[in-house]
Parts: C-alpha cells; structure tokens; sequence
C-alpha cells in the first residue's frame, strides 16, 4: 500500500496492521509500549496490551493503584508505540487518557481467565513483595472466597481510554527512505494527514 493509499482515518489503519500482524504470526500483535510521566516530569515506559480498539482510542486495563495509574491521575498525557519487527512497521499514538466507564471495565473482567481474575484481586501492583509466598498465600485465600460464583471486577482495577491527538506510521524501506505519515486532530475530531522525511 502505498502513502497515498493510507486511510484517512489512522485508527482504522491501525486495526489492520494488528489484524494483519496476528495472521502472520506475530506474537503479542497487540502489545505496545505506554510511556507516561510521573510529578516530577520523569518519564516511565511499560510494555502493555492493547485491549479495544475504537473511532474513540486504545483501551488498555490495569490496578488503578499501580506505577502508571499514578502518574495518569497526576498528568493525562501518554504515548504509545507498536513495533511489529517482521512486518517492518511501527506506529506512535500520543494522546490524553481517561478512565473507561465501570460497564466497559465489567465487560472486560468477565471475559478474562479465572486465574487472571483472582490475580488482579491478589496482586497490590506496583508495591513491593516480601516474598512470593505471600502473594501465592493471597491467591490461594481469594480462589477459596471465590469459589462458590464469578470473581467481581476488583474497585481498584479497571480501564483506561488513550484518546490520540496525534498518530504516526513508520514503515521500513530499502536505503532508509523510510515511510512516515503523521496524522493530526484538530479540536473538532478531523484528522489531517501529512507526509514526513525519514
């Protein structure tokens, strides 16, 4: 595909090439790198995975307690980045991110494995662990509370929306004439599209 063929709409463009990574092969298609920044500015970057995809943004999941957590309800602004190696492609989404609706967070918990489930309610993300055995003790007394029903999405845990204001595509070619296209939102929701030298 060439640049003039790229999609207006860089979202959409971006489904594919995950939907396209998958196909391949690739493992963890869906993974990508979220930098945000803490209260004095220092960035930290973390590999998560990207969990909903929509015309709105990326949604992703964790402990609301947790490192990133944090550093959102200091500072909404972050950054993401795929980078699929064998298709020689990457794209950078750099937007604000929100809390999801609790409905959106519930839908998501329900689908997860058990096991996942009591592992969010067990884990204290971010703090620090004495010792195994005290996480593997609190998994093992959370399954027994659990055990009669479904396990109930956790009032720390739950979603996160990044809404991009901006999105760049990299694609990999001969002599490093590399692709860039660079998409932009202006404050009405339009996108626009332009090129950029490698």
């Amino acid at each position: 595909m060439s640049s003039k063929q790229r999609p207006a709409e860089p979202l959409a463009l971006l489904g594919e090439i995950v939907e396209k990574a998958r196909s391949a092969g690739v493992r963890n298609p869906d993974a990508m790198a979220l930098a945000t920044v803490d209260a004095a500015g220092a960035p930290s970057v973390r590999m998560v995975l990207l969990r909903g995809l929509d015309a709105r943004g990326l949604a992703f999941f964790t402990n609301y307690a947790s490192a990133k957590a944090r550093d959102l309800e200091l500072s909404p602004a972050a950054s993401a980045v795929f980078y699929w190696e064998p298709l020689g492609r990457q794209m950078r989404v750099s937007g604000l991110v929100e809390p999801l609706p609790v409905e959106e967070s519930e839908s998501y918990f329900s689908q997860r494995p058990r096991g996942h489930q009591v592992a969010a309610w067990a884990s204290h993300q971010s703090e620090p662990l004495d010792d195994v055995a005290t996480l593997e003790a609190r998994v093992r007394a959370l399954d027994e509370r659990f055990a009669e029903g479904d396990v109930p999405l956790p009032p720390f845990w739950g979603g996160y929306l990044l809404r991009p204001f901006s999105v760049e595509f990299w694609e990999s070619r001969e002599s490093r004439l590399h692709e860039r296209v660079l998409w932009e939102r202006d404050a009405s929701g339009q996108w626009t599209r332009r090129m950029l030298q490698p």
